[in-house]
């Protein structure tokens, strides 16, 4: 048995971050031994057309069948959330059929090893169980969010605490991977509803049964939080693995790529939101007037909010000058340019880019990091406001333009008046800092080296992915 290859099941949430990061820390494991090889378990989101993979070495997908809703009369509208309390559990079924016709084929050259879990997927670990077979976790965000998570499940099972109450009480909460008490209004919107909460404590709960917690960071960033995880014995052994990122981006077209070879060295703000952000037309116009007042050139990804309730992603204008402030365009012709969807790696990769303001998803931190350039936070939805925090606050790897601010992306039905517009003073008082403190400026660049650092041989995350496979090999042998 010693010669033995170890095959591992992944299975992603539904959703273009989580399943990139997934396979992503895939190529990494398998470029790492020979002897892995993983099967990706696609769970397509609801009414999603299928999805095309292509060949990668040691490394094959299985598209798990979509279930249909069943047909109801006058159906309650479904929230963001019954994706993972509702739909990705209707997967189990499939996962356990697929992986026990695996178990049951004759094979000699290879066993399962694990599962390896995204978080959002935790009943999976149910079916892991039944199938005897061990199951790890992959925490697409960060160790200090990971912390927070576990905090939250530690004060309602053993404090009594009611979190929902907790999360809306405007004061501060000691988390143990967090250096500074963190403000309740930066919680997580998961814990935000009583159905949120009663997830995260479930899933928790499953969490601390794994055999071991796979992070998409790196020891000298979170040190602190290493710190914390380790020291409780009640969670299971937390390996830092990355940064894990697609470098491999969408080029820009000639035109903005062009206009950015023309720029000075760092000398343009770069401003991009993710996947999911936009603003309604007056915060685009608070941007314009302070990128203006600013005097620094940029180059922003604008994008239009969702027209109507059947998606939740923005698109492109087809005119810029609709939501702009009448003559921006002209007034700004050839220190800034407006652009639709923007191949963010391609941007911060490039040399002319000095500054990034962002949502502060974690993988939009990680590349800010990776290429040194020093961030902006205006986080929007889900831990963003966490995040942020802990660059800001903790870390002093970000300047702050709004920490508190919220959208919620995944509520269409909710008013965006809701959404407190961010000033032009504001934004304009964060782009000046981004591209002139130099303090921060230097950490985010030593902090780059280290992100390097640690995904090569004699690194950090290097050593702690050995381990891991080691882990990995020891379950077939």
């Amino acid at each position: 048995m010693a010669n033995t290859n170890a095959e591992l099941i992944f299975i992603p949430a539904p959703g273009a971050g989580h399943m990139t990061s997934m396979i992503e820390m895939a190529k990494v494991l398998v470029n790492r031994d020979q002897r892995l090889s993983v099967i990706v378990l696609v769970i397509k989101p609801p009414g999603a057309p299928s999805s095309v993979f292509g060949a990668l070495e040691r490394i094959s997908f299985i598209e798990l069948p979509q279930n249909k809703p069943p047909s109801t009369p006058n159906p309650k509208p479904k929230t963001a959330l019954s994706l993972f309390t509702e739909f990705i559990p209707s997967h189990s079924k499939h996962v356990k059929n697929v992986v026990g016709d695996m178990i049951n084929q004759p094979r000699t050259s290879s066993r399962i090893a694990g599962f390896v879990i995204d978080s959002f997927c935790a009943c999976m670990i149910d079916v892991a169980n039944e199938l005897n077979i061990p199951t790890y976790v992959f925490f697409t965000s960060s160790a200090a969010c990971l912390g927070f998570k576990f905090c939250v499940q530690t004060l309602a099972d053993e404090m009594n605490k009611d979190i929902l109450e907790l999360s809306y009480s405007d004061t501060v909460l000691s988390v143990p991977t967090f250096a500074n008490p963190l403000p309740t209004k930066l919680f997580w919107i998961l814990v935000k509803t009583q159905e949120g909460v009663d997830f995260v404590l479930s899933s928790m709960r499953k969490l601390r049964g794994t055999k071991a917690i796979l992070v998409n960071t790196f020891s000298e960033l979170e040190t602190y939080a290493f710190e914390s995880l380790s020291a409780d014995e009640t969670i299971p052994p937390v390996y830092p693995v990355g940064p894990v990122l697609n470098l491999k981006g969408k080029p820009f077209d000639d035109d903005t790529l062009r206009w950015l070879d023309s720029q000075p060295h760092s000398s343009v703000v770069f401003l991009c939101f993710g996947s999911m952000g936009s603003f309604e037309e007056a915060q685009v116009k608070e941007i314009a007037h302070a990128l203006e007042q600013s005097g620094h050139r940029f180059l922003w990804s604008l994008r239009r909010p969702p027209l109507d309730h059947t998606s939740r992603f923005p698109t492109d204008y087809e005119d810029l000058s609709a939501v702009l402030p009448e003559g921006f365009l002209e007034r700004t012709r050839g220190i800034g340019k407006v652009i639709g969807w923007a191949p963010q790696v391609a941007a911060l990769a490039h040399d002319a880019v000095g500054g990034f303001v962002s949502h502060c998803g974690w993988n939009s931190v990680l590349e800010s990091l990776w290429f040194g350039v020093p961030l902006a936070a205006w986080p929007m939805y889900a831990e963003q406001q966490m995040i942020a925090f802990d660059m800001v606050v903790d870390k002093g790897l970000a300047v702050e333009i709004k920490l508190d601010y919220k959208r919620n992306v995944f509520d269409l039905k909710a008013s965006s008046n809701t959404t407190v517009n961010v000033t032009a003073k504001e934004i304009e008082s964060g782009i000046r800092r981004v591209m002139e403190d130099k303090e921060v400026r230097t950490k985010v660049k030593e902090m780059s080296a280290k992100s390097r650092s640690a995904v090569v041989e004699g690194g950090s995350s290097y050593a702690s992915i050995g381990s891991l496979i080691q882990d990995f090999i020891k379950n077939v042998s």
